[in-house]
């Protein structure tokens, strides 16, 4: 079965490593990655999560990023959006979505204990929901 990943280049190199972790999982649940699109953060992630869903050759999609603590709550009004816009998505193809963005309200300490366990359980949320 083939999924695609969107990845937010706002922390390249951390997202980089739960690339890794994905396609780990990915290949022990005999699922492959065929795509990967970087997008410049979570907020494009539903429109690019989309292009993907569109593809008859995609079963699903995990989005991977990371979404930090700011000083006002717009990082948390942005992940809600986000999120919601995502499980739209979900519903509207009728494909799975594995959520593998930390976060919102992601502070610097949370972020490296966090990479692996979210980009797994986003491949394996793909692989039960297939």
């Amino acid at each position: 079965m083939n999924i695609g990943l969107v990845c937010g280049t706002f922390h390249k190199k951390e997202v980089e490593e739960m690339i890794q972790y994905a396609q780990d999982e990915a290949t022990k649940n005999e699922l492959h990655i065929i795509e990967i699109i970087w997008v410049p953060g979570s907020m494009e992630a539903p429109l690019a999560t989309a292009r993907l869903l569109e593809k008859d050759e995609i079963f699903g999609v995990a989005c991977l990023g990371i979404i930090e603590k700011g000083e006002t709550s717009h990082g948390l009004a942005m992940g809600q959006a986000v999120i919601k816009s995502l499980i739209d998505l979900q519903l509207g193809y009728d494909k799975p979505i594995g959520l593998g963005i930390i976060g919102p309200g992601a502070e610097p300490h949370h972020i490296q204990p966090r990479l692996e366990p979210h980009a797994r359980n986003a491949i394996s949320a793909i692989k039960s929901m297939i």
